[in-house]
């Protein structure tokens, strides 16, 4: 299947391609944004660290068709990226993202989770949507909660940021739907 280009109001979700590395490479490398991602990301940020990931997990896992990366771009502005976003099949993470400060608290990861999550739900037909996040990310749980998403269990997870407390969160696709339809 051929990763489409999703768009909402605002954004223009593409398929991450090589190019976007040096916007990932420029944007990425920041506190803000990595404290709570998986401690398999290497940290400090290597140069060429970028592509690696693009050519190596992001590419491969949407060949082989257990992945789905997108960046995220303004309408305003689809030249550079802004962020990305991805979904991946298995797990308690199926759903994964970052967005630069700069562009933080406006609502754009929200939008951006709608267009992945309904894709998630009612293209890739998944029956269940997990997440696994950092108790302490506050701005990532708001997104899971308005989502309709509940936590369903709890473990300790190793970040950049160190070992924290973390919860997995959960939506069917009937949750979803009915929560789409409701408005």
């Amino acid at each position: 299947m051929a990763i489409p280009v999703l768009t909402s109001s605002r954004l223009v979700l593409r398929p991450l391609e090589p190019d976007d590395a040096a916007d990932i490479q420029y944007l990425f490398p920041c506190w803000e944004i990595v404290r709570y991602l998986t401690k398999q990301i290497p940290w400090p940020y290597p140069a060429g660290a970028a592509l690696d990931f693009i050519n190596h997990v992001a590419l491969s896992a949407m060949e082989r068709g257990t992945g789905w990366f997108w960046s995220i771009r303004r309408k305003e502005d689809e030249r550079h990226l802004i962020g990305v976003i991805n979904l991946s099949l298995g797990g308690d993470s199926n759903r994964g993202f970052w967005l630069a400060p700069k562009w933080q608290h406006q609502g754009v990861m929200s939008e951006a989770c709608h267009s992945v999550t309904e894709f998630w739900f009612n293209v890739l037909g998944q029956e269940v949507l997990r997440v696994t996040k950092a108790k302490d990310n506050q701005a990532s749980r708001r997104i899971s909660e308005r989502n309709g998403m509940r936590v369903v269990a709890t473990k300790e997870t190793d970040y950049i940021g160190g070992r924290m407390p973390s919860e997995i969160w959960e939506m069917t696709r009937s949750e979803w739907n009915a929560k789409t339809k409701a408005g």
